[in-house]
């Protein structure tokens, strides 16, 4: 029987689906106007996001990472979640001469373990937390100079705006993802979650 997903010349060529699973090892909200997160036990979650958070909201404002709108322009909130690994977040410290980079520095809201390449789940993946809560990947975070500034300050960096330009470099493809609410509830710490990886193809036309 003929492999659906097997490559032939002159086509794209097709990953299989996959199923991991992984651990919450933390959990942050950002309750006040700024975009540095706290610890909390749990992150009750609506169709908006984190109930109170900085990045709440169904919609947002374009910026920087949006240059085919006008700054400003409100647009569907894809940015709803913002998820780290520990082991991503220890090379991003490593690189920039530093003992650590914590979750709270750069905005994160779920500290995720168990899952390699955390960084490079592709978008339309699925989160499926154990408490019911389901989260939907939208791709990767991409590294900024504000984060970098909040690194370099909190972690005491000599040079802090060498710091803030440094970080944007060494974080590339290790800064996390950004995600949004499909299934609102509560997400604890210590819980465990499936992630679903969808389908995969690289599209060449």
């Amino acid at each position: 029987m003929l492999d659906p997903t097997m490559h032939r010349e002159g086509e794209a060529e097709i990953l299989p689906g996959r199923k991991l699973t992984a651990q919450v090892a933390g959990v942050y909200t950002a309750p006040l106007d700024h975009f540095v997160t706290q610890a909390v036990e749990t992150l009750p979650l609506s169709f908006e996001g984190i109930e109170g958070d900085y990045h709440a909201g169904h919609t947002r404002r374009s910026g920087g990472r949006e240059p085919w709108y006008p700054r400003g322009t409100e647009m569907r909130n894809e940015r709803q979640l913002s998820i780290v690994a520990p082991d991503e977040l220890a090379m991003i410290a490593e690189r920039m001469g530093l003992a650590e980079v914590r979750p709270e520095w750069i905005g994160a809201n779920l500290l995720l373990d168990g899952v390699p390449m955390l960084s490079m789940l592709p978008a339309g993946t699925m989160l499926f937390f154990k408490g019911g809560v389901t989260l939907k990947i939208d791709g990767q975070n991409a590294p900024c100079r504000l984060s970098g500034r909040s690194v370099a300050e909190h972690g005491r960096m000599a040079d802090q705006d060498a710091g803030s330009l440094l970080f944007p470099k060494v974080a590339r493809r290790l800064r996390g993802l950004v995600a949004w609410v499909e299934k609102p509830g509560v997400i604890s710490a210590g819980e465990e979650v499936i992630v679903r990886v969808p389908e995969q193809w690289i599209y060449r036309a």
